[in-house]
């Protein structure tokens, strides 16, 4: 597995020829970058693919299958149901493993940025990478469609893009790039033609206009039928059998039924697994349950006797080697992640059961908050390690040349701040973990025990490595003594 591991969806204007799309996939493989699906629908006229890599290797991808794109696909001559105004229309980039949604955004930048420059292909930036506010809903930017973004493009400050020259591309328009969570392209097909029906309830259902948050949805005429077209950008919070059911209300005010749906791309199994457990109404249900996933677990050495031992056991034992790193900075990121972990299951545990409703939008922005601290604490572990080495570094270049005080000042600093991040995070889900206790299973409540308890010594631990970082500053300068001052002061209000 790699040690990043990104996926990106680009959507291109061709959903017709399939040697269009072929010649596209194979622009896009080089080594490092799987293809997990493509879905082409002749009534949109697109194409979705699904690439997973390592994230130098999926930019590249990414740059060159726009790049073919540019050279099939003419948009002065394309029709099709859906919005477009590129030809590759949309890039946007999803944080798997191993990378932040931040690192996304670089990703996208660096991806725009080159597709301007190789194709003169103008790029915007949208979601998470958007530069304005205005730019974070791809619906803003895509107004009008390549028509009308080439007829004002020049001269409507609104449409100057992020990167390339205020011209579209004369046959390719121009491209959307962006980062995000995951994204669930989810249609449902209604018994009509009749396709202000599926566009009334696309209105219904969407957040802009009242629906349902993390919904976005329009109406379409697709194989003959109305089509409620949606995409869902964030299954977690608004899932897909909510949003299903709610299709299937609205359409009953019209005299209507939905005959099928269909998922473009690909799903979540967590996604599907909620769906099951809402619809079947299992009564204490977990992922645990599912034949495959315990198969899995056993196979993979994750629940069989001494399995989740054979989890952990490398990191312990890298713990335990002589060896500087890592060490307790790196135990109590760990620390952390793991009480992060167990507060956001027992919130998991909880929401959704009929006892805790009234807890939902608690319980989901604490699921929310929890699953983003894990995340950057399990990155921490090897930041704080690498800290280490790079004040082992300056050290070492002191001694070799006439003066390295600034970059020990500045290893250390970097060394110091690690910890304290740390510090704040593990407080926070404290926090959350003790706000968790009146409104989930008192039956977990030993769950969140020692949530907090892991969450106090990441505390202790992080400060203690603050403390003597800070000791080895040797201040030299008023920037170092305010570095310390500071670092102290916030240091005391997290131990309080």
């Amino acid at each position: 597995m790699p040690s990043t591991l990104v996926e990106c969806v680009p959507n291109f204007s061709e959903g017709r020829d399939p040697a269009k799309v072929d010649a596209i996939i194979e622009a896009m493989k080089i080594s490092g970058v799987y293809l997990l699906d493509r879905e082409m629908d002749s009534d949109h006229n697109r194409c979705v693919i699904t690439l997973v890599g390592e994230r130098d290797a999926v930019q590249e991808a990414a740059i060159r299958g726009v790049g073919k794109a540019a050279e099939l696909i003419d948009l002065t001559k394309h029709q099709g149901a859906h919005p477009r105004m590129g030809a590759a229309d949309v890039v946007p980039f999803i944080p798997i493993d191993g990378v932040t949604i931040e690192d996304c955004v670089t990703m996208a930048r660096h991806v725009g940025a080159e597709i301007a420059k190789r194709f003169q292909i103008p790029v915007y930036l949208y979601e998470a990478a958007a530069a304005t506010p205005e730019r974070q809903n791809l619906e803003n930017i895509r107004r009008g469609q390549f028509e009308g973004i080439r007829a004002d493009i020049a001269t409507n400050p609104a449409r100057k893009p992020d990167f390339g020259e205020a011209r579209v591309h004369p046959t390719a328009g121009a491209t959307v790039v962006g980062a995000r969570k995951f994204l669930v392209a989810y249609n449902v097909f209604l018994n009509t033609t009749d396709v202000d029906i599926a566009k009334k309830i696309a209105k219904a259902v969407r957040f802009s206009n009242g629906g349902l948050r993390f919904v976005k949805g329009a109406g379409f005429l697709v194989r003959g039928l109305a089509q409620v077209s949606m995409n869902l950008t964030d299954f977690e919070q608004t899932p897909v059998h909510r949003v299903f059911e709610f299709v299937r209300r609205e359409a009953q005010r019209y005299g209507v039924i939905p005959v099928s749906s269909e998922i473009v791309g690909l799903i979540p199994k967590k996604a599907l697994e909620q769906a099951a457990e809402w619809f079947l109404q299992v009564e204490n249900f977990d992922s645990s349950l599912i034949l495959e996933n315990r198969l899995t677990a056993v196979m993979g050495g994750k629940t069989a006797v001494g399995g989740l031992r054979a989890g952990v056991e490398p990191f312990i034992e890298q713990l335990a080697a002589p060896t500087a790193t890592p060490g307790g900075g790196s135990a109590a990121a760990a620390s952390g992640a793991m009480a992060a972990g167990l507060a956001g299951m027992v919130a998991s545990m909880s929401r959704g059961k009929k006892a805790y409703v009234q807890y939902e939008a608690q319980l989901s922005a604490a699921i929310a908050r929890l699953s983003q601290l894990r995340e950057e604490l399990k990155s921490a572990i090897d930041a704080d390690a690498d800290s280490y080495n790079v004040v082992m570094r300056a050290y070492k270049s002191a001694k070799e040349g006439s003066d390295g005080n600034a970059a020990i000042s500045a290893a250390l600093k970097q060394a110091t701040s690690v910890p304290l991040g740390v510090a704040g995070k593990v407080a926070e889900i404290a926090e959350i973990a003790s706000s968790l206790r009146p409104i989930t299973n008192p039956n977990m409540k030993s769950d969140l025990i020692t949530a907090t308890a892991l969450a106090r010594a990441a505390l202790e631990g992080a400060l203690a490595n603050v403390a003597i970082n800070l000791d080895s500053l040797k201040k030299d300068s008023p920037q170092d003594e305010v570095f310390v001052n500071e670092t102290q002061k916030r240091a005391a209000a997290l131990q309080a």
